[in-house]
């Protein structure tokens, strides 16, 4: 198969992006994909993802190496530099410069998966509720207020349940 870029070399690696939910693929020649900047992460060995991910914080380190992690001790510039998070306290450490970086690599912030059957109900009533909110914002920007008002019911009922579990627990303590 002929590069997709000069048409000319015999394509030896094929690329795979998604932007905006968009899937891409393009089969590049070796000096095409370097051009475009697909060979610098890979290095003689293969795949060097601290660079790789390292990239994503890169500018965001800034003027913040005082500040380290109260438990391993990482800073985010040493952070920013390999790509890794020394531990999951860094996460709530360094939560404001991670978040755009997160948001940038994962399109989104919180978890819209599926739970574990094992989830507390509290856990799921929460994300039923942060659904709901959603398509009641959706409801109200197109003018659905019948729609709207059913889920408006909803939010309520389910944060109803949600206060007399949390109370249960308490009375239960």
């Amino acid at each position: 198969m002929l590069c997709q870029s000069c048409e000319k070399r015999q394509a030896a690696t094929h690329i795979k992006t998604i932007l905006n939910g968009e899937l891409r693929e393009y089969d590049l020649c070796p000096e095409c994909a370097s051009k475009l900047g697909y060979g610098s992460f890979l290095g003689d060995y293969g795949f060097d993802l601290d660079k790789l991910f390292g990239s994503f914080f890169e500018g965001f380190a800034g003027d913040r190496s005082s500040r380290r992690c109260k438990l391993c001790g990482s800073s985010f510039e040493d952070i920013a530099k390999s790509g890794k998070v020394g531990c999951a306290q860094c996460y709530e450490e360094f939560f404001e410069e991670l978040l755009p970086s997160i948001q940038r690599i994962h399109g989104k912030t919180g978890h819209t998966g599926k739970f574990a059957k094992s989830a507390g109900t509290e856990i799921k009533l929460k994300n039923e509720i942060s659904k709901l909110h959603f398509e009641l914002e959706k409801a109200i920007k197109t003018q659905e207020f019948e729609r709207a008002a059913e889920l408006r019911d909803k939010i309520r009922d389910l944060e109803k349940q949600m206060a007399e579990s949390e109370e249960n627990k308490k009375e239960g303590a």
